[in-house]
């Protein structure tokens, strides 16, 4: 039972795990909701001689549902809605496709080295008609994805093409790193460069073309960035092919300079043709993988965000919303939680007849936080609008934040139930990025609107090109709910010029932030201890293998031997090894993952009694040892990845015997 809340007592709580209690507050009770309260996940049946790794969702004029695989078929799924949906075998022989769109009859996908049209000129539910439209060379390597296609509203298509990876990012053929526009005839146009791994694109309400970005060299994390014609987005790899007469890209490869040591954002006022991003995902926060984009057509569909974009994730197997304003003509904006708990990585999203999100699925060679190998999920609505943070919008000086429902005024209007911190990432060709430049700020006063369905919170010092951690977790409707996701990520790439200021105003206050405590220098070091004067007694060597796993699986230790542990990553991706004790790499790797901004500082090891022992958060290509002393109680340890949503999959037992 919902009840108004007094604020003699304050409860905060920590994303991305949702807390589930409700608590007593001076006699009354205040819930906390869940996503599953509003937003429910259906698991479709699939046949067990269907290998569904989807790579695409198009539902065509009479509700069946295509789905490329990654393959080669094309499944066509009949009531793909109902408890036992049928499934045909449309196409087949494809390489690899990751991505299908429908249009007058035919189906265009985008495979790994073409744009193919594919029709049943018979219509016999079988394809007997593969044209290729559009044409691109491969070299054979493993990264050489190709996304697409998206109509555009003339009838031309974009398709975006992955970067090759040969211990970083390359473009080995012509266009790698490129979003090409297309037409029906073959006639291709580059539209922009600088991606790297463009799974996600499309257009908002407006008619213009966002794309979404994987964490990785020159890519400090996700982010979703507005593209226009002759636009760089980051990556300098794809600029080799801007000399050429058709390119719109005026950039050159030696035009990057990364030892200026300068954030993206102002790299970009240097050079006009860098694009900022429109909104940048925290990683481990926001996800780790960024995928498909979704346009949120209308209220009707997930609640009250018509206009704004659903943004998937693999590795963390979710959705988040980010909703976009314009300042000085540039877009910007906020991100906030939308649903968790997918069966398997999200790959793909698209709209159903009936409103509802279907999620295509796969893990093979990505690892997520879900459990399945593959598969597609059906989210839906129930009708019911939680208590969110609607909108975020900038302020010359601070952030007014828009609500789904009318807040508890005195919640609403209390500084302690806001913080905000502004950071941001280093530009530059190692694998990601620090979060570096972190900052406290300070809110000054708090203007709570006449209907309580928005706050005007004045913050001191706002610095351009930052992101915004706002948490507004002491925030209650008045019924007594706590907010679904109570923190947004606003990127805030310009400070908007003067706003008309709310009529009621309070504070000014304090801002307090509590510091994490550091990790013991015990439980990583990195010199051999002066005492081993004849070195260690067993030396480890660990390595990485593809699909988030270790080379090893076991390794057995003597009790109380000395022992040099040894981890080369040699992966694409960043990686630890982390020794636990029995049964707690699971909770270990679950914190890990609620470090949150500090995490990457702390190499998303936790402050654990259940830690024992760790290397630094490593790059592609680095390695490091530790040096420690094995426990004297023998059993079964664990080594785990505590990387966010690694745990789950890359993880052995260090037998001490």
């Amino acid at each position: 039972m919902k009840a108004s809340i007094c604020s003699c007592v304050r409860f905060f709580f920590f994303f991305p795990v949702m807390a589930m209690t409700t608590g007593p507050v001076c006699g009354q009770a205040e819930t906390v909701p869940q996503e599953t309260d509003y937003y429910r996940i259906t698991k479709m049946a699939v046949p067990d001689h269907v290998v569904l790794e989807a790579g695409g969702l198009a539902f065509n004029d009479k509700g069946q549902l295509a789905v490329p695989t990654r393959r080669g078929d094309v499944w066509l799924i009949t009531n793909p809605g109902s408890s036992h949906p049928s499934f045909e075998r449309f196409a087949q022989g494809l390489h690899e496709p990751l991505g299908i769109a429908y249009r007058d009859n035919a189906y265009y996908v985008t495979q790994r080295g073409e744009l193919t049209k594919i029709e049943d000129t018979n219509r016999n539910g079988r394809a007997d008609r593969y044209r290729t439209i559009y044409r691109w060379p491969l070299t054979g390597n493993y990264h050489e994805y190709s996304y697409g296609p998206k109509f555009l509203p003339d009838g031309d298509m974009l398709v975006t093409l992955n970067l090759s990876w040969i211990g970083r990012g390359a473009s080995l053929t012509d266009w790698r790193g490129w979003m090409l526009r297309i037409t029906e005839e073959g006639e291709m146009t580059p539209v922009a460069t600088g991606l790297r791994s463009p799974l996600g694109f499309g257009l908002n309400a407006g008619g213009d073309i966002f794309y979404s970005e994987n964490q990785g060299d020159w890519i400090a994390t996700g982010r979703v960035t507005h593209l226009k014609e002759g636009d760089f987005g980051g990556h300098p790899e794809g600029l080799q092919w801007a000399h050429r007469p058709e390119s719109p890209v005026d950039l050159r490869m030696e035009d990057i300079d990364e030892s200026l040591g300068l954030s993206l954002y102002e790299y970009a006022r240097k050079i006009p043709a860098l694009k900022a991003p429109s909104t940048i995902l925290p990683h481990g926060i926001m996800g780790i993988s960024t995928s498909d984009l979704l346009l949120i057509e209308n209220d009707d569909q997930v609640g009250p965000f018509a206009g704004q974009l659903l943004v998937g994730d693999q590795g963390h197997s979710r959705i988040m919303r980010i909703f976009h304003e314009k300042v000085d003509g540039e877009y910007q904006g906020a991100v906030f939680g939308f649903r968790q708990g997918f069966s398997s990585g999200v790959i793909k999203l698209a709209w159903g007849p009936e409103d509802d999100i279907y999620v295509g699925m796969t893990s093979r060679g990505w690892s997520a936080t879900g459990e399945e190998s593959y598969g597609i999920d059906r989210l839906s609505w129930n009708g019911v609008v939680p208590f969110e943070m609607q909108a975020v919008n900038a302020e010359p000086d601070g952030f007014t934040i828009h609500f789904t429902q009318a807040a508890d005024p005195g919640r609403a209007s209390d500084p302690d139930s806001y913080a905000i911190t502004d950071f941001t990432y280093k530009y530059h060709s190692s694998y990601g990025s620090p979060v570096i430049g972190q900052m406290n700020k300070a809110i000054t006063r708090i203007a709570l609107a006449a209907d309580h369905r928005s706050v005007r919170l004045y913050v001191d010092g706002l610095r351009e090109g930052y992101v915004n951690e706002i948490k507004a977790e002491g925030v209650r409707s008045r019924e007594g709910d706590g907010l679904l996701h109570p923190e947004a990520y606003y990127t805030l790439n310009n400070i908007p010029e003067d706003r008309a200021p709310m009529a009621t105003s309070r504070g000014p206050v304090e801002n307090v932030s509590a510091n994490l405590a550091g990790e013991e220098p015990s439980k990583s070091a990195t010199a051999m201890p002066a005492e081993w004067t004849r070195g260690a007694d067993q030396t480890i060597v660990l390595g990485t293998e593809p699909g988030l796993r270790f080379d090893q699986t076991v390794i057995s230790v003597k009790a109380g031997s000395r022992i040099a542990f040894s981890f080369s990553n040699d992966d694409d991706m960043l990686h630890n090894a982390v020794i636990v004790k029995p049964g707690t790499a699971g909770g270990v790797g679950t914190k890990a993952m609620q470090l949150g901004l500090n995490g990457h500082d702390m190499g998303y090891v936790p402050v654990m009694e259940d830690v024992l022992y760790h290397t630094s958060l490593l790059g592609p290509q680095e390695e490091e040892t530790i040096y420690f002393v094995a426990p004297d109680s023998p059993g079964d340890y664990q080594f785990v990845c505590t990387f966010p949503g690694h745990h789950l999959t890359m993880r052995g037992i260090l037998r001490v015997e």
